[in-house]
């Protein structure tokens, strides 16, 4: 079968192998899915260049987000069956044309979800559920809160200020540039910055942070009011968040949301709930997102280079079956 394979930790245009693979049986309790489609997420890349290196061992399959058919079933599985369109979670390897994974890590897709947005169905949605909830934990009812969103631009980005709107707070949009700003469609709040520049004045309940580094440390040090939180769920600038900051401001809570965390915690029912809410925003457009391209895993490089421009305007999908 067709897979990708990393051996060693490094760029991942460099070090993400095209491989043929052994299509191995599934097991007890396992199925083998065929992936239809995979999402290309920053989530996905991050392990590759050895950032997580004391969680990811080598060699692996990257990928963790997608969608596939049931092709073969394992003794002892109850509730699947061939011909069941999934998503399969909880561990990377759906850069493959197959995939193994035990039949509690795979969910059932809607007839009326199509394999482009099922595709897309997990990460985004379920961290953008997951951050919100953790803004109730913290301050019980968030109606009247003001809450700054950056990389507002993304796709997780435009789905929590509409997420935080919807909840009756008051979401701000930071973005790195104004190219991003016809990705947000109306929102009105907007501040375009790198932190050096950061609005002396302005100040949030609450911050969702998907960047880090110098933009993260000057809204810890200048923009969060007493007694709000900033919760850190990505990193796309490659760089964490200034320890000096955090220690500067021990009236503010700070948090890591990691998705995997959570998955590998809540279980099935929980995340049962977690995926049926992402259908309905799929269903209502609350979480539906763009697709840039889809790309053939044989054109795997064109795929990377494409996920890199920061032109690209949409996610970037994989077809594992050509």
């Amino acid at each position: 079968m067709r897979s990708t394979l990393v051996r060693q930790f490094g760029d991942p245009r460099q070090v993400i192998e095209l491989v043929d693979a052994e299509r191995v049986a599934p097991g007890a309790g396992e199925v083998e899915v065929e992936i239809s489609l995979a999402a290309v997420n920053p989530s996905d890349l991050i392990p590759v260049t050895g950032a997580y290196s004391a969680r990811t061992s080598l060699p692996f399959v990257p990928g963790f987000e997608g969608v596939g058919i049931v092709r073969r079933v394992g003794p002892d599985v109850r509730g699947l069956a061939e011909g069941d369109r999934v998503i399969p979670i909880g561990a990377s390897g759906l850069w493959q044309q197959f995939l193994l994974r035990p039949a509690e890590w795979c969910f059932r897709v809607p007839d009326d979800i199509g394999d482009e947005q099922a595709a897309m169905s997990y990460v985004n949605p379920l961290t953008a559920l997951r951050l919100v909830e953790a803004l109730r934990e913290h301050f019980g009812s968030l109606k009247g809160l003001s809450a700054a969103v950056t990389a507002a631009g993304s796709a997780i980005g435009g789905m929590l200020m509409k997420l935080l709107a919807l909840e009756g707070m008051v979401p701000t949009a930071i973005l790195r540039s104004d190219k991003s700003r016809i990705r947000l469609g109306g929102a009105q709040r907007i501040i375009v910055t790198d932190g050096g520049n950061l609005p002396t004045e302005t100040r949030f309940d609450a911050v969702l942070d998907a960047v880090g580094g110098p933009l993260a440390g000057a809204l810890i040090e200048r923009s969060v009011r007493p007694g709000g939180t900033f919760i850190q769920y990505g990193a796309l600038s490659g760089m964490a968040v200034p320890q000096a900051a955090i220690a500067a401001r021990p009236d503010v809570r700070f948090a890591f949301l990691w998705l995997r965390t959570w998955v590998h915690s809540a279980g099935r029912d929980a995340l049962q709930a977690g995926f049926s809410r992402s259908f309905t925003g799929l269903r209502d457009g609350l979480f539906k997102s763009p697709v840039a391209a889809i790309y053939p895993l044989s054109r795997l490089a064109e795929a990377l280079a494409h996920q890199s421009d920061p032109r690209r305007d949409g996610k970037i999908l994989i077809d594992p079956r050509c």
